[in-house]
């Protein structure tokens, strides 16, 4: 190849923009492993980034797209040859070392995935980093202890990306799920991917949130922070595991030591980015097997490379619904 399709973001006067371009492999950043890229996908984070709505990128100019899946072209390292199928998200992809949205990426070996036995390119994609993140804290919350039979769990933010895989994956594992949304009229929707409940943000009292509230969740992911995450903690059964993923309303947490110390609830953190290589490729291995979400075609849309830039505000409008692929090789 001597050039190729890139999407890439660049800054002049505390101003984001972005636009395709053509580049080689020697303009891309330095690595292991060059991957013709098959599909990539959009997360919130991505859209933060290209549109400047949030301080993601920490190098301009940079290559966009913080997930790829692909097919190994070129290999430095003996744990890749060619013709491999892999993934390669989080770490610096997409924010500070050149990501997804390009025909070919080039990344450090450390950094990528073996391409699980039984999994698509596509289907990689299709989970990306919301799904990794959602199959991190249920891995999570099973290895302190959380098991069906110990109660309910809820998700938040259940329509988004991680939050429709975890009930997706929560239910095939034999949970009973309630799913917590903002979305009266995504009710079939959720209980298509498993949940068992839904229940509408509206209906819950925000305003009031008592030290200790009615002891109801097992387990919960959540994806918003702020008073949610607060209303979940106060609202979490004796040995709760709640599992905190996200910020989209919040990044604050105001609570109290009392569910901590007198229910033994366990708050745990979940970092997809810098998850160690070991973790990260047995969740991948769940993610094809035992935690494999029965539901991905309901939850993803695919999109050409060319419509990438149209998807972005969807995703700060809160308008997206699942998980959106980018098609790169067409």
């Amino acid at each position: 190849m001597d050039t190729f399709k890139v999407y890439r973001l660049r800054e002049a006067d505390r101003k984001v923009s972005a636009a395709f371009e053509q580049s080689s492999l020697e303009e891309l950043d330095k690595g292991d492993v060059v991957i013709k890229v098959a599909y990539s996908s959009v997360n919130y984070k991505d859209a933060l980034a290209a549109t400047g709505k949030g301080r993601i990128i920490r190098r301009f100019p940079c290559i966009g797209g913080i997930d790829l899946a692909g097919t190994v072209v070129e290999s430095a390292s003996p744990k890749f040859k060619k013709g491999d199928a892999v993934i390669a998200t989080s770490y610096d992809i997409g924010v500070a070392h050149d990501g997804g949205y390009a025909e070919y990426a080039r990344v450090p070996a450390e950094w990528v995935v073996p391409m699980p036995k039984g999994m698509s390119l596509k289907e990689a994609m299709s989970l990306g980093t919301a799904g990794f993140t959602a199959g991190l804290a249920v891995a999570r919350m099973e290895h302190d202890g959380l098991k069906p039979g110990n109660g309910p769990v809820a998700v938040t933010g259940a329509t988004g990306g991680v939050g429709s895989v975890a009930v997706d994956i929560l239910a095939a594992l034999g949970y009973e799920v309630t799913a917590i949304t903002g979305k009266a009229a995504e009710a079939d929707y959720l209980k298509g991917l498993g949940a068992k409940n839904v229940m509408l943000r509206a209906d819950i009292d925000l305003a009031k949130i008592k030290p200790l509230d009615k002891a109801t969740w097992a387990g919960a992911v959540d994806n918003l922070g702020g008073d949610m995450l607060s209303w979940l903690a106060s609202t979490m059964n004796i040995d709760g595991r709640l599992a905190a993923v996200g910020l989209a309303a919040s990044m604050t947490f105001n609570t109290t030591v009392a569910p901590f110390i007198l229910r033994g609830v366990s708050l745990l953190g979940v970092d997809s980015v810098n998850c160690p290589m070991a973790l990260r490729e047995k969740v991948w291995q769940r993610l094809a097997s035992d935690m494999r979400p029965r539901h991905l075609g309901q939850v993803t849309r695919t999109v050409a490379f060319d419509e990438l830039p149209k998807v972005f505000d969807d995703f700060i409008d809160a308008k997206i619904r699942g998980r959106v692929v980018v098609d790169i090789a067409g």
